[in-house]
């Protein structure tokens, strides 16, 4: 291992980066806050300025993917299509097999320009999180509870809000509602043979209820669907800590319009009045866009490799720069104490420090392991309570 895979394995390093993601992002918090001034007087000017703010902590977390780890994202997608990123509204449909897939889903974000502005559907939890989930209340992201009963007013009522955004935004959805487990699978499968639908093999059945609303709401305001497909080579399992660790992985990100499986791998741009309105057509649209989706996994299993010209975008400097400029600013005073608490000789100023480190060790685990399937979501697993939205 050279040098600088070394020190990036090393838990001082990421002791550090966390201090930097925690501290930088409470304050980004604290100032977004005050913005809240500014929505009576001047509704635009406080979603522009909350993008930006936005953007100094997510891409904090790309610059890890890009420039930390090196993680190679290649995207295959029409060249035609490729022009129109970031020039556009759309609605971004994700699939959810890995513990990056989110990460992967904001480098894709941040190629065109709009991971500042980028939206979720989200579980409420998150919403109580601390940086990112506080971030995302300012950004007017639409949380959602999974009890679709509960959920439909409040949802409606969000996406309707997001009509005059000022800022080209995509709106990121992962249909499948949780991460893919073989449990899950297997009783998602169950709820396909009892409705009488075709069984997939790679994903979960979709939650078509949300993604229907989304299109409803967001009529005329976006102009197009985004189909993505993750994948990594060499059957990879990126990890958020082999991330941390500096581990460089290889994704493939395919951005389809439409893959016809009479005319294998054809694409074409799904623009937005091509989705079924009514709940019941869009429905069914969404299911068959999953089996066309499970038949074009099978193909990347089979050739390792997507139908189209692959291409690697030019790595933004922003995200590293952003995250340079919190690092001058925040690690000067922090050595600057350590060097007089150790000047000090005090024992309790050092056993207080061994406690603050001890402290900030346990909550950077917790921190990743949010991300970790097998501490995720219980949603799904239940075969009671699986009800398709």
């Amino acid at each position: 291992m050279d040098i600088v895979g070394f020190l990036k394995s090393q838990f001082i390093c990421h002791l550090l980066i966390c201090y930097i993601f925690i501290v930088s992002g409470l304050i980004i918090n604290f100032i977004q806050l005050f913005t809240l001034i500014l929505w009576p007087i001047n509704k635009q000017l406080f979603r522009r300025i909350n993008c930006r703010l936005a953007y100094c902590i997510s891409s904090q977390m790309v610059m890890l993917l890009e420039w930390w780890s090196g993680t190679d994202c290649t995207l295959y997608t029409d060249p035609e299509s490729y022009h129109k990123y970031g020039k556009e509204n759309a609605i971004v449909i994700l699939n959810h097999n890995f513990e990056i897939d989110f990460l992967c889903g904001w480098n894709f974000c941040e190629i065109p320009g709009v991971l500042g502005s980028s939206k979720v559907l989200a579980k409420k939890e998150l919403s109580y999180m601390p940086i990112i989930g506080w971030m995302w209340y300012f950004l007017e992201i639409v949380f959602c509870k999974r009890k679709w009963e509960e959920d439909r007013k409040t949802v409606v009522q969000k996406l309707l809000n997001l009509r005059d955004y000022p800022e080209n935004f995509w709106f990121l959805i992962h249909c499948e509602g949780t991460r893919f487990t073989e449990q899950k699978h297997q009783i998602s499968m169950k709820v396909a043979e009892a409705k009488g639908l075709p069984k997939l093999k790679y994903h979960l059945l979709p939650r078509t209820k949300g993604f229907a609303v989304t299109v409803q709401c967001l009529r005329n305001v976006v102009s197009a669907v985004y189909d993505s497909t993750l994948n990594f080579r060499n059957n990879e399992n990126p990890t958020l800590l082999g991330v941390l660790n500096g581990k460089k992985y290889h994704a493939d990100l395919y951005v389809r319009q439409v893959i016809h499986i009479l005319i294998p791998f054809k694409q074409e741009r799904i623009p937005l009045e091509d989705v079924p309105e009514d709940e019941q057509e869009c429905s069914t649209w969404l299911h068959k866009l999953y089996q066309e989706k499970d038949a074009f996994q099978e193909e990347y299993y089979r050739t390792g490799t997507y139908p189209a010209v692959p291409t690697v975008p030019p790595r933004r400097p922003w995200t590293l720069l952003n995250w340079l400029f919190w690092a001058l600013l925040l690690l000067y005073p922090l050595f600057q104490l350590l060097i007089n608490m150790i000047n000090s000789g005090s024992s309790l100023t050092l056993a207080s420090f061994a406690f603050v480190i001890i402290i900030a060790s346990v909550g950077v685990r917790w921190m990743i392991a949010v991300t970790e399937i097998n501490k995720g979501s219980t949603y799904g697993n239940n075969d009671n309570k699986q009800k398709q939205k």
